[in-house]
């Protein structure tokens, strides 16, 4: 299978700015190039896409450039939001391009990293309309569909500067890295396309330089990818725990998991179509998110991340919290709010003010039922006390209500 097929296939394909971009592709390695700005010091789930599409090319050969947007960043593209970003301060900027720059290091080992706060940090205001933008219309950059749809809510010069800021950083690499491709999604058309327009303009109508997009990811309902309840997915477990991570492609709709295997793994064709029939033949058994969930979680947080990750959830499921180490429980139960424990309680106390029952007679009458358990026994004594002798590893003891609610007890000296 071709590099343009595999994508296809896999819908990593929008759209290209020449369709000889396809025979370049496969007969010669080129050099291609990617931006990152740095809104925030970690990526989150809505990054890994663009992620994997570089994966995959530099896995065919070709030499990925990442260009970390440490100048661009202070301005904010403009592409298809709906508000003017905040304005970040260079001390932010370089911090989160710092923080950036080693998650992806991790994703995307052997990748070239560059900064456009580099070269454009440089450029003072006479150099930028002199040299920059005579080469650029205005009526050329309101046409353009990122531009088009602010003008009527309001755009700042900022904003409008961004597609010219971004295309002087294509020119830059195509003159200094020997760079002829820059990607992004389907959003970015925009600015790419003002690159190309830029090289030609700088280097001649022959120059040679094209543009990729790939589509943006939603859900089958046409919902926007990458958000939960409890707000972003971030890559940084600090941020978002591996377990909240596996989590999240464990509970991927059935109507798309194939669609996110194909999109996100590297799992052959012929791997994914037997995933895909053995999901068929028996959805409830949920391989399909199974296998999507293992691949995700181990690329992004390592082999032991994934198996703790798998061993909470089979513990919350069985309700064998016992089998939980103290870190295992801080991370499965990371989104809950802690109770905390300096000396022996009442169960039907702790009950109430860790609102797993509405009043002590609630609490009794959950006891009485058999509805509550502690770190997975059944607790049937109205004058259970609870204290540190039955924490987990003396840290942590966890409550249940029924099947799915739950309350942790952090244990304090």
């Amino acid at each position: 299978m071709s590099l343009f097929q595999d994508f296809k296939w896999r819908n990593l394909f929008y759209d290209v700015t020449d369709p000889e971009l396809e025979k370049a592709l496969e007969n010669e390695k080129m050099t291609f190039y990617m931006g990152v700005d740095p809104t925030a010091d970690s990526l989150h789930v809505g990054h890994l896409f663009a992620c994997m599409v570089v994966k995959r090319l530099q896995s065919y050969g070709h030499q990925p450039i990442l260009v970390i947007g440490g100048g661009t960043g202070l301005i904010g593209d403009p592409s298809f939001n709906s508000v003017e970003r905040p304005l970040l301060t260079i001390q932010e900027s370089l911090k989160n391009a710092e923080g950036l720059k080693k998650q992806l290091t991790n994703i995307l080992p052997g990748v070239k990293f560059v900064n456009n706060y580099d070269w454009l940090s440089s450029l003072n205001a006479i150099e930028f309309l002199r040299d920059i933008g005579k080469n650029f219309n205005v009526s050329y950059m309101i046409n353009k569909e990122s531009v088009k749809s602010r003008i009527e809510t309001g755009i700042s010069f900022t904003e409008f500067a961004y597609t010219i800021i971004q295309a002087w950083d294509f020119e830059h690499l195509f003159h200094h890295y020997h760079c002829h491709l820059q990607i992004g999604g389907q959003d970015q058309w925009g600015n790419i396309t003002s690159g190309l327009e830029l090289i030609r303009k700088l280097h001649g109508s022959d120059a040679k330089a094209y543009g990729f997009t790939f589509p943006l990811v939603t859900k089958a309902d046409g919902s926007k990818f990458g958000k939960t309840g409890t707000g972003t997915l971030w890559l940084d477990p600090l941020r978002t725990s591996p377990y909240e991570f596996y989590q999240f492609w464990i509970n991927t709709a059935d109507e798309d998991v194939i669609s996110r295997l194909k999109q996100f793994t590297f799992l052959s064709k012929a791997d994914i179509e037997a995933v895909e029939n053995d999901f068929l033949i028996a959805p409830h058994k949920r391989s399909a998110q199974k296998v999507l969930a293992k691949e995700m979680t181990t690329l992004i947080h390592g082999e032991q991340a994934f198996q703790e990750a798998m061993d909470i959830s089979e513990a919350l499921f069985s309700g064998e919290i016992h089998r939980l180490s103290a870190s295992e429980i801080a991370m499965g139960f990371s989104n809950l709010i802690a109770c905390d424990l300096k000396e022996a309680r009442p169960l039907i106390d702790i009950l109430v003010e860790a609102k797993l029952a509405t009043s002590k007679r609630d609490a009794r009458e959950l006891v009485s039922k058999g509805a509550i358990l502690v770190n997975g026994i059944k607790m049937d004594d109205l004058d259970q006390l609870i204290d540190s002798s039955m924490a987990i590893e003396g840290q942590f003891t966890v409550i249940r209500k029924g099947k799915k609610t739950y309350a942790i007890i952090r244990h304090r000296q």
